[in-house]
């Protein structure tokens, strides 16, 4: 695996190291011993797995606060998405900045995405598979969200018009 820094501190793109031959491939989408090595926590509670039917479905902004924050670890498994995160640490220097990135099934990278970050993903064709594993477990109390839009942020979404549950769709604008 290759840990690839990006612009927010502490997010990482993670290439994996796939292995081919007649049959297929092969890859670690993870190894405790090199997360450790990299200074990434590696205490994942719970593995989730979203499908979307639709190109244009919306998932975010997802974050949760206090002692239910969350390091993820993104992988797509079958389409194509729009991941994004957004940093809503106060005290780093980063904060209110965000990252754009594309993941695919076949392209062999993972999102590493810390404590602290606002995420979502917008699916680019139908039928997506979104595996994200997450180092604490779901508190209801503690979830929060950002509206997809919030003009503080100034995300380029492709769409206009997305797909979204009642619940994303009602998040209000950030409070800075």
């Amino acid at each position: 695996m290759k840990f690839r820094p990006t612009p927010l501190e502490g997010a990482f793109i993670i290439e994996l190291e796939a292995h081919s031959d007649h049959r297929g491939a092969f890859a670690r989408t993870f190894c405790a011993r090199e997360f450790e090595s990299a200074g990434f926590k590696t205490d994942f509670v719970q593995t989730n797995v979203s499908r979307s039917n639709r190109k244009g479905t919306l998932r975010g902004m997802h974050f949760q606060r206090g002692q239910a924050a969350e390091v993820k670890l993104v992988r797509v498994t079958a389409g194509r998405i729009l991941d994004v995160i957004i940093d809503v640490r106060r005290s780093s220097p980063t904060f209110g900045k965000h990252l754009k990135i594309e993941l695919a099934r076949d392209d062999n990278r993972l999102l590493y995405v810390p404590e602290g970050f606002a995420h979502g993903f917008v699916t680019l064709e139908d039928d997506c598979h979104v595996t994200y594993q997450v180092s604490n477990f779901y508190s209801p109390g503690d979830e929060g969200g950002i509206r997809w839009n919030d003009p503080f942020f100034g995300i380029d979404w492709p769409i206009i018009d997305p797909i979204m549950s009642d619940k994303d769709a009602a998040y209000p604008d950030f409070v800075a």
